[in-house]
């Protein structure tokens, strides 16, 4: 019977007012979106180490962004660029015991051509202190990059819900030894209002 219910709701959400929903006045040149977004996730190995730490993170950020320019692109490709500013702490779980946090750029490519349902590929970078002591990095200063993507649900004209994955790498540019660096795999969830 749960299973009922929540199929359902699902049906009715994605069968909500996806004609209604404007696109072009959501993101349109000028306005601005804040975000609160949380993930997770775990260290991989593609680098191909013999010996890696196998860390374990989650992190929490919030995100100020503006929309630069108007909706643009043909068809399928027809998106929106967000920029933004995301303090984040990311904090490292299991093995060890450590935190980042810092401020990172961010962009969004949001693609609109699905009514309420926008997926979007993104992009990040930002450096920080750190107290992350491990086999791939030992300093008190990291750069952390990312590469997503991900699908955002308008639940209104103004207000979206969005889950994704990132791709993180943690590195601190040669300013110390060791910097092997390394790489996890994030899921992301997250809330958006965009301000008009």
């Amino acid at each position: 019977m749960t299973r009922i219910v929540l199929v359902l709701l699902v049906l009715l959400l994605a069968a909500s007012p996806a004609a209604a929903f404007d696109a072009n006045q959501t993101f349109k040149s000028g306005n601005t979106v804040l975000s609160i977004e949380a993930g997770g996730g775990t260290q991989n190995n593609l680098q191909n180490q013999r010996r890696q730490t196998n860390l374990d993170l989650w992190n929490i950020g919030v995100r100020y962004s503006i929309l630069p320019f108007d909706p643009a692109g043909p068809s399928v490709l027809r998106g929106s660029f967000e920029v933004g500013l995301e303090p984040v702490f990311q904090k490292y779980v299991g093995n060890k015991d450590a935190y980042w946090a810092g401020l990172s750029a961010q962009m969004k490519w949001h693609f609109l051509s699905l009514g309420r349902w926008v997926p979007y590929v993104e992009g990040g970078a930002g450096a920080g202190g750190t107290n992350l002591r491990a086999l791939e990095i030992h300093s008190d200063f990291a750069f952390l990059l990312n590469v997503g993507a991900g699908i955002s649900y308008f639940i209104t004209d103004n207000a979206a819900i969005y889950g994704g994955y990132r791709l993180i790498h943690v590195s601190n540019g040669n300013t110390s030894r060791p910097n092997r660096g390394f790489e996890a795999d994030v899921g992301m969830v997250g809330f958006s209002y965009f301000f008009k």
